[in-house]
């Protein structure tokens, strides 16, 4: 049963059961030099972590510099993406992550002192996916699982205890001073990624703008270890008889923890508010006086839209909540930092590997603040509609409430968070635009959809079949279409991966292409696609751009193009 005093040594329990990791002192340590490495990331966070890992399957060593000796203390970011899962999934974290998590696809909206359910909703509308809707595991243990993939390679140099205190862009390469627990030493590198959060020293050290807004709300988390019979769901209140006038928010996360968020206003005692008296009465006004729990996690937090005006400065590029920062309604911050993670490695890739010029991480920016953008968006809609302030917008929004009750097109003006999808990239300058006639689905700069598919006999998903490059998606048969021309472009610069996507018991066409069969039609459905379609697929799974005939000087222009030759 959990008590007043229990709570902070449940917190401190929490926080010593995470892994911690040695201080090792690193060999550029007393030598007197700047030893120097291509790429060093600042911080071993779920961003970093990523990138480091997707850079190494692209060919790039990296150095991660984390000033912790170990992981995340609490269960911070809680909610994973089907879009960030099919992301990891290419770098191996996935599948433990989706076995460790709990799935939910569901959430229901209530409202009122009778604890009213006025709607539900399922947010993973094509049931044809490798992955769900979201999981909702703790931040801890994604970093622990891509730390694990991390340490299965010789690649990536994780050492903790390493903080940056010193940042130079010198030009030609960046000069990095490190301060660990036996002194400091100096590196150089090509670039710097920093991925060290929202408070990001390396944004500070520069001293770089982080601006936005302050929400005049304050919300309190509370993670409570408990065994009960509620759903795996999300579910959401407006008004609750247990916050009134305010809202809450539940999720089940792993090891029968569940998350509970309150509302507490803007105009608080924050000492008082996170005191054990204070936590335990709202905790108990949820869940009831006999409720039997512990706590794992308890944080007073205050909504913030904020981001830097440019993300890439000459060498040093920034990533993650160092590079922008949102509320955590809608599940935005760390799904929005681990695409910012896929966008960026393969472009630095080519980079380093002199096929693609400097200034194609201008795309980044360009790409990543647009997408910052429109989760800030979304995330201040969700707030200021959850927090009105002014009678007149409470009163429209409890109308709006009131309507979801009976009519659906209300329930779409509901905002309780819009949870996170991936951005388009209908902007982006490594489109190539359509001159052929096409639905706007999986139009350049749309993500992949995924789609189950055969090879080689074996039962597979599509998007498995695109493995970190650029890819060719060729929709052909036997009969329409011999593919001879793909032979050309077997000498393009930067290589692409030829794959032939083929009805389900058509013949094969000739030729040493990765056949994929499109076992129930849904990728022809998807793509819009007939014989002679053909789509080239950025390495981050984006849309770079779409034929009704093959055309090799064409696809060869819109490979120039995504990879900023042109």
């Amino acid at each position: 049963m959990a008590t007043h005093a229990n709570l902070g040594r449940a917190r401190d329990a929490v926080r010593n059961a995470r892994r911690s990791y040695p201080f090792t002192p690193p060999p550029d340590l007393g030598s007197g030099k700047a030893s120097h490495y291509p790429l060093i990331i600042a911080g071993a966070g779920p961003i970093g972590l990523a990138t480091a890992l997707d850079l190494a399957h692209k060919g790039i060593k990296s150095i991660i510099l984390e000033k912790r000796g170990g992981v995340s203390d609490g269960s911070r970011a809680i909610c994973w993406s089907k879009r960030t899962l099919e992301i990891l999934d290419r770098l191996g974290t996935a599948a433990p992550m989706v076995d460790k998590g709990v799935t939910w696809n569901v959430g229901h909206v209530h409202v009122g002192a009778a604890n009213e359910r006025i709607y539900s909703f399922d947010l993973l509308a094509d049931k044809a996916q490798q992955f769900p809707a979201f999981i909702n595991l703790q931040q801890y243990y994604a970093e622990e699982f891509l730390i694990d993939a991390v340490a299965r390679r010789d690649d990536v140099d994780i050492r903790w205890q390493n903080e940056v205190v010193g940042v130079s862009d010198e030009g030609d390469h960046v000069l990095v001073t490190v301060q660990t627990p036996a002194g400091r030493y100096d590196l150089t590198c090509e670039y710097l990624i920093a991925a060290d959060g929202h408070r990001s020293p390396v944004r500070n050290l520069l001293g770089l703008a982080f601006e936005g807004r302050v929400f005049e709300d304050h919300f309190l988390i509370a993670d409570v270890k408990m065994k009960v019979d509620f759903p795996a769901e999300r579910r959401f209140w407006f008004d609750p008889p247990f916050n009134p006038g305010q809202t809450s928010l539940l999720h089940k996360q792993a090891d029968d923890v569940w998350r509970i968020d309150f509302q507490l206003g803007w105009d608080i005692d924050r000492e008082a508010a996170l005191s054990p008296a204070s936590v335990e009465a709202r905790v108990r006004g949820f869940l009831g006086p006999d409720a039997d729990f512990d706590y794992e996690w308890v944080s007073l937090y205050t909504f913030q839209c904020r981001r830097m005006e440019r993300f890439v400065h000459g060498r040093v590029i920034f990533a993650g909540d160092a590079a922008h920062l949102v509320s955590p309604f809608g599940a935005r911050g760390a799904n929005g930092g681990i695409q910012d993670a896929d966008n960026l490695a393969w472009k630095l890739a080519l980079i380093l590997k002199g096929r693609a010029p400097r200034h194609l991480l201008e795309s980044y920016d360009v790409e990543r603040t647009c997408a910052a953008d429109e989760n800030i968006l979304h995330s201040s809609r969700a707030t200021d509609f959850m927090t009105p302030k002014s009678r007149v917008s409470r009163a429209l929004r409890d109308a709006i409430l009131d309507l979801a009750r009976d009519y659906p097109f209300a329930r779409g003006l509901v905002n309780s968070g819009r949870l996170s999808t991936p951005c388009v990239l209908e902007e982006s300058p490594l489109n190539t635009p359509d001159i052929d006639e096409f639905t706007p689905k999986q139009r350049p700069g749309t993500p992949c959809i995924d789609a189950p598919v055969e090879v080689d006999g074996r039962a597979a998903w599509l998007l498995g079949e695109m493995r970190g490059g650029f890819t060719l998606l060729c929709f052909a048969d036997a009969r329409s279409q011999s593919l001879a021309g793909l032979d050309a472009l077997r000498a393009t610069e930067i290589p692409i991966e030829m794959c032939v996507v083929r009805p389900a018991g058509a013949r094969p066409p000739a030729g040493p292409y990765r056949q994929i069969v499109d076992v129930q039609g849904l990728v022809q459905a998807h793509y819009d696609a007939m014989p002679g379609t053909f789509y080239l697929i950025r390495p981050d799974q984006h849309v770079a751009a779409r034929w009704r005939r093959f055309d090799a000087e064409a696809i060869e222009r819109a490979l120039a193009r995504a990879t900023a030759r042109a």
